[in-house]
């Protein structure tokens, strides 16, 4: 009998001033840039994209090795995507949801569940994972405000 490993579970909120539509749009409007958002440093491949799926793969350099992560994301306008994710440390299965703020203000909540995926790597501890997420996605929403603040929203082809 083998050993079940336990699903991680986490939870992450983010609040931006945009309203809700232009903070949807923003957010599942996946580009080859995006790491310079969050300043993770990954190289990023759009492979597919259509009006309710992304296809995309990441590539991450640790210093100690590269970690590799397909995403299949499921768009859910107008307030919602999940992402099913695989890679080379770990799978991970994550909902995004916004919520309509007071004073054209949006709330992102994420729910992830998280197990490692067959090669004996240890999930990081909840607090932490929950703090670097909140940290990438504090940069995501100072982008996606600089840009609601300009009246454009970003456009990449790739």
């Amino acid at each position: 009998m083998s050993k079940r490993v336990p699903v991680a579970r986490y939870q992450v909120r983010a609040t931006f001033r945009a309203p809700l539509e232009f903070a949807y749009r923003w957010c599942t409007d996946y580009t080859s840039k995006d790491s310079r958002y969050s300043g993770e440093g990954y190289r990023r491949r759009i492979l597919r994209r259509s009006t309710r799926s992304v296809v995309l793969e990441d590539l991450y350099d640790t210093g100690t090795g590269w970690i590799w992560l397909r995403r299949v994301i499921r768009l859910d306008p107008p307030n919602g995507w999940h992402a099913e994710s695989v890679g080379s440390d770990r799978a991970i299965s994550v909902d995004y949801r916004l919520s309509k703020l007071p004073g054209d203000r949006t709330l992102l909540t994420i729910r992830a569940r998280r197990r490692p995926d067959g090669v004996g790597i240890r999930n990081p501890a909840k607090s932490a994972w929950e703090r670097s997420v909140a940290a990438n996605w504090a940069r995501f929403g100072r982008a996606l405000e600089r840009e609601y603040a300009r009246g454009r929203p970003r456009r990449d082809p790739n």
